[in-house]
């Protein structure tokens, strides 16, 4: 697939520049594409002044913190994006989508660029919350919450900021991490500052979907909407240059009384029968720490063996033997799924984990005569999708197979790219799952 292709700068709709008029053409003549060669620069007014930060650190008593501010830098204007989607990218979308300037929350006034106390907890529900709402795409328009529906706008919201920030900026609030740390409410973030041209984009980490973390689920806003998917690390293309960024202003809990409380729920929230939010978000913290693969669909709200599997299998992650791993979280596992301490559910010696690794992509092609081939059609038998076998299935990769795989994977909800019948790490882990 081709890559995909990234402009940096918006023209100004009522410039006589030769540059902004000369973008607005070719725009007119090929939405979301350029003839070759990069348009004449645009005009100053395609510039905005960033305040950077020097350094920050988080106020006493969960005050927000003012960022230290640095010289003005002018930079040009914002990056076109588009979302390559290959293999199993379950959406298929391949749409440019351009991002705005920094700025101000739409309708209020320029606030001061300040660090405000947030959870991972709070911030993966603000980044669900554009997911559920399907936030049109947009670098022009706002949503009601004030923030640009870009990819830089969005997680600006997720991060609770006070502005709209960009890619070029978006640092600034953030500690550079390892990839090997990331933990949901992170960010992946590419900004190519020697040529903003070539793809800068940014998406938040929802967390690990294999347990080689070779895939993960990122939250991110693309043409034609927010969306979250499992995507290879770090993203579909320019993976290498992508930086892992951590909130400066993350914390454990908040004083507030809209924030997400550590408070253990009772032993009453859990359990056969029950039915509320705690077991939601229980799900969700445990998939947080490598449960992924107890659940075949959710987490959610009404309690199930899954969860009880989930969270038998982080208690003994953390040694624990008899009553204390009995599967039920008590105040101990509570706290420490909410903070983020403690071990994390092991990638071996767990169902699903490792007994079934995707062997690669090369293996199903056509041509291609190996026992992987016939492994996935017995397991796609075993699962329902066998219909356009006739016989076998065999070694041998056929169009049976391909279609077979189709609809396995239109079964999940994919379209597009990712129903192309050619099986890749998320189909074939929920496969054998």
């Amino acid at each position: 697939m081709a890559a995909p292709v990234f402009e940096e700068y918006e023209p100004a709709a009522d410039c006589p520049c030769p540059g902004c008029a000369r973008r607005r053409r070719e725009r007119a003549l090929a939405p979301g594409r350029r003839e070759g060669g990069h348009p004449a620069a645009p005009c100053a007014r395609g510039a905005v002044v960033l305040v950077t930060a020097a350094g920050v650190a988080l106020g006493a008593g969960g005050a927000p913190t003012a960022l230290a501010a640095a010289p003005a830098v002018h930079t040009a204007a914002r990056p076109d994006h588009r979302a390559l989607s290959d293999g199993d990218d379950p959406d298929g979308s391949d749409g440019s989508a351009p991002q705005g300037n920094a700025g101000p929350l739409h309708g209020r006034p320029m606030a001061d660029p300040v660090l405000r106390p947030t959870t991972r907890a709070q911030i993966m529900e603000r980044a669900e919350r554009w997911v559920v709402a399907k936030v049109p795409y947009s670098m022009e328009k706002y949503w009601s919450d004030g923030y640009r529906q870009d990819c830089s706008g969005y997680v600006s919201m997720a991060w609770n900021l006070a502005g709209n920030e960009w890619t070029g900026s978006l640092a600034n609030f953030g500690t550079r991490i390892e990839r090997s740390e990331l933990q949901p409410g992170d960010i992946l973030l590419f900004h190519n500052a020697a040529d903003p041209n070539a793809g800068s984009h940014v998406t938040v980490f929802g967390g690990w979907v294999d347990a080689e973390r070779t895939t993960y689920t990122a939250y991110e806003q693309a043409r034609p909407q927010t969306r979250k998917q499992a995507t290879p690390m770090a993203y579909w293309n320019n993976s290498a240059a992508y930086v892992a960024y951590r909130y400066k202003g993350l914390t454990t809990t908040t004083g507030g009384s809209t924030g997400v409380s550590a408070r253990w729920p009772g032993a009453a929230a859990f359990g056969p029968g029950a039915n509320n939010a705690h077991v939601t978000r229980l799900g969700r913290l445990l998939t947080e720490r490598g449960g992924r693969r107890y659940y075949r669909s959710g987490p959610g709200p009404r309690w199930s063996d899954a969860d009880r599997q989930a969270t038998r299998a982080f208690q003994r992650a953390q040694g624990w033997k008899g009553q204390e791993a009995d599967g039920l979280p008590g105040p101990h596992t509570w706290r420490l799924l909410v903070t983020g301490k403690g071990r994390d559910i092991a990638a071996t010696g767990t169902p699903g984990a490792s007994a079934s690794p995707f062997p690669g992509r090369a293996h199903f092609r056509p041509g291609q005569s190996n026992a992987y081939v016939e492994k996935l059609g017995r397991q796609l038998v075993k699962r329902g999708f066998g219909r356009h076998y006739q016989s076998g299935p065999g070694p041998r990769w056929t169009e049976a197979d391909r279609r077979n795989v189709e609809a396995f994977q239109r079964a999940q909800g994919w379209r597009g790219a990712a129903a192309n019948g050619y099986p890749g790490p998320e189909t074939w882990r929920r496969l054998f799952a």
